[in-house]
């Protein structure tokens, strides 16, 4: 069992956003929801995504997300980057460095492997330029990074 959890707060969308997460992520999956009542609406899920595990509630609107918190997401090719980058930001908001909002009002960082590489190298200009190049994206484009 994992020792710490996320536990994400949601305003009467726990179904819905669990089994959107789940529909995005090729190794995920529901590991419970509980209803009030029978047949009543889900007030509490556990899932995985990417063998983290994850707890949702049905809190209500007292609560909020905010980008202070985020989901940092290790993407090892374009094509990862492009798809989560897609399929989270729909309904959501896109906006700089590789962050994005999803349509329920959670920040993710979808971030190429690469970018750390890069950023952490011994050529200090050289990391200097990516950082910049990075500044000027949305999406992060690996191929660009690699050219700074």
């Amino acid at each position: 069992m994992q020792k710490i959890t996320p536990f994400l707060w949601f305003d009467g969308h726990v179904e819905e956003a669990v089994n959107f997460y789940v529909s995005v992520f090729k190794n995920a999956h529901i590991k419970s929801m509980n209803r009030m009542g029978d047949g009543g609406p889900v007030m509490s899920a556990s899932f995985e995504l990417e063998g983290q595990h994850f707890h949702a509630f049905n809190g209500g609107p007292m609560y909020q997300f905010s980008p202070a918190i985020s989901l940092f997401v290790n993407c090892y090719s374009q094509e990862e980057v492009d798809d989560l980058w897609e399929k989270l930001s729909t309904g959501g908001e896109k906006s700089r460095c590789g962050w994005l909002k999803d349509k329920y009002g959670l920040s993710w960082q979808i971030i190429p492997t690469v970018l750390g590489e890069l950023l952490q190298g011994k050529d200090r200009e050289r990391a200097q330029r990516v950082m910049q190049a990075m500044l000027t994206m949305g999406k992060l484009d690996i191929k660009g990074l690699e050219e700074a």
